[in-house]
């Protein structure tokens, strides 16, 4: 078959369409290229062949132009061919509008596709003779910004949500946990989280594509690893192409990690001035290695997961100091010591306070023949400043036990010694020294600027013991008279802070509970435990107040015994009675 004759430009302009349409696409700086119904190529410009040297006049579209262009021309001639025995289609002069718009609205926008390693996208243009120009435009560039600009939305959005979840807990392992997570569903096959540790053993998280992961506290020689030891020190990462995948461990390559690794990532978690340990991503060989600035996000997302995991370790660690510390502020479990009932409540002022100014304590004489002193006290103030003051006092008294036989010494000792270290706070003090004689049960109760405790008789009648005393660390010198009183069977002494008797509440929420009412409630609790006594008054008083605000409330009571002993008690046990 004879090779197709090359139609010259004069040629191509008179067959083609008018000499203004033709100027527009033969000099047109864009690659144009002309094909017929039939789909073979009727011409080119310039700079069409330049690009599509096999655009020959008479050849075959799909043997000049890629796979791409050739088909979206076929479908556009297959739109545009007229039925069989019609006449050959009007010029564009002759189509009526209505025509016209039906056949703009058959040509396609434009498509896209490569075209060696640029991208270009072309638009066809009819002609008045059937043919079709297609104009190409390279948009490799543009297509390279929007599609920059996409990953970088989409790595926008993968760190806001990764900030999202993250600060959603402030537990270390979940913080790990998602961060492992996050990283293997986004940024790699697999990824391993490492937080700091103690000597050669750190906490590990591996978690694969599926999300599911595994916490293991494992022994790690930090050496092994390529970076791994100046990652956990904080120091910038090594680039990914220095570290050999198969020289990693064991432990460093998940059990559910299918495929050898063909890449690896190291980079610091970095932290709150100390690093929060490490992140290992891996990938395998059905994916490609790490870019550059796939290298680069993977910094800055291990610096959004490194700030929440060091939050979630500061915060651990607050929490265990404060548990430790508060275990010593927290009001103890009383029991009953050598036949005498002591039970103690506190409620805090602030919801989600579990200590404050408000104390108890009750210190157990060696023998029954020996007074146990049980003191019940409030400092100035509420939270945790008066806490720390309570635990003070709480220590002072403590040493001052052997003093526990003389009120005003206990009390004089324990003014100077908060004087002198310069608190400006100051507080009230209880002090019951308790000693059990068969049935009867003898009190030396003195106040000291507190409340006086109060006394439920078997008769039902509440007496307010004669104790009078000044403030603890507010004055040089205090001053406390001391009332001595003796408990029946059954009746109870009740020590309290102003709390109880201030709390304010009621139908208009600012009437205060009063010491009216305290009597009234402990008048009916002649014969009842010690326990009972105080989960009856809590209960009134935290009803009373209801959801408003309120002081801290402590309570002690001590209950003489309701029955005689039928064996010896050994000062802890409550021991058995008879019937």
């Amino acid at each position: 078959m004879s090779a197709p004759r090359q139609l010259d430009q004069s040629e191509t302009k008179t067959r083609l369409a008018p000499p203004a349409l033709a100027d527009a696409w033969v000099t047109a700086p864009h690659p144009v290229v002309v094909a017929d119904r039939a789909g073979r190529v009727a011409a080119a410009n310039e700079a069409g062949r330049l690009l599509l040297p096999a655009a020959l006049d008479g050849t075959a579209l799909r043997e000049a132009v890629p796979e791409w262009l050739a088909d979206a021309h076929a479908r556009l001639a297959a739109a545009d061919t007229p039925p069989v025995g019609a006449d050959s289609p009007p010029t564009g002069a002759d189509i009526p509008p209505a025509e016209a718009q039906a056949q703009a609205r058959r040509e396609p926008d434009v498509v896209r596709g490569e075209i060696g390693e640029s991208s270009f996208e072309a638009r066809p243009a009819r002609l008045d003779d059937g043919h079709w120009a297609w104009w190409l435009a390279e948009d490799t560039y543009r297509r390279r910004a929007e599609d920059d600009l996409r990953a970088e939305r989409r790595r926008t959005a993968l760190l806001a949500d990764a900030s999202q979840q993250l600060l959603a807990s402030l537990n270390v392992e979940r913080c790990m946990e998602v961060t492992a997570a996050m990283a293997a569903g986004h940024l790699c096959d697999a990824a391993i989280v490492i937080a700091p540790g103690r000597g050669n053993v750190y906490p590990v998280t591996h978690t694969g594509p599926a999300g599911e992961a595994t916490h293991a506290t494992l022994e790690v020689d930090l050496t092994e690893v390529p970076g791994l030891g100046e990652a956990m020190q904080g120091f910038p990462p090594v680039p990914s192409r220095w570290i050999d995948p198969a020289t990693l461990p064991d432990w460093a390559v998940p059990a559910h990690f299918t495929g050898p690794v063909c890449s690896v990532v190291i980079t610091p978690l970095p932290g709150h001035g100390v690093p929060a340990g490490a992140l290992i991503l891996l990938r395998s060989t059905e994916r490609s290695a790490f870019s550059e600035a796939e290298e680069v996000f993977a910094r800055i997302f291990a610096a959004r997961a490194g700030a929440a995991v060091s939050a979630a370790q500061l915060y651990a660690e607050q929490s265990a100091i404060s548990r430790t510390l508060m275990r010593d502020l927290l009001p103890p479990e009383l029991r009953p010591v050598h036949g005498v009932e002591f039970a103690g409540g506190y409620v805090a002022a602030g919801a989600g306070e579990h200590v404050g100014g408000d104390f108890y304590d009750v210190h157990a004489g060696r023998t029954p023949e020996d007074e146990t002193l049980a003191v019940l006290g409030d400092v100035c103030g509420k939270g945790l400043e008066a806490a720390a003051l309570t635990g003070k006092i709480r220590n002072t008294v403590q040493a001052l036990r052997p003093m526990g036989h003389d009120h005003q010494q206990l009390l004089t000792l324990l003014n100077e010694s908060l004087l002198q270290a310069g608190h400006t706070r100051f507080a009230t003090l209880a002090l019951a020294s308790v000693t059990r004689r068969g049935s009867i049960v003898d009190l030396r109760l003195t106040s000291a600027g507190h409340p006086p405790p109060l006394i439920a008789r078997a008769d039902g009648t509440v007496d307010e013991a004669e104790t009078r005393g000044t403030l603890i660390g507010a004055l040089p010198q205090v001053t406390s008279s001391t009332a001595h009183v003796r408990l029946k069977p059954g009746e109870v002494c009740l020590m309290f802070s102003d709390g109880i008797v201030e709390a304010k509440g009621g139908p208009l929420g600012t009437e205060m509970f009063g010491e009216e009412r305290l009597s009234w409630a402990l008048s009916e609790c002649f014969g009842m435990v010690a326990e009972a006594v105080v989960e009856r008054v809590q209960m009134l008083a935290t009803q009373w107040v209801g959801r408003g605000p309120h002081d801290d409330m402590a309570v002690v009571a001590i209950a003489a015994p309701r029955h005689q002993h039928l064996s010896a008690v050994d000062g802890h046990t409550r021991g058995r009675y008879t019937g």
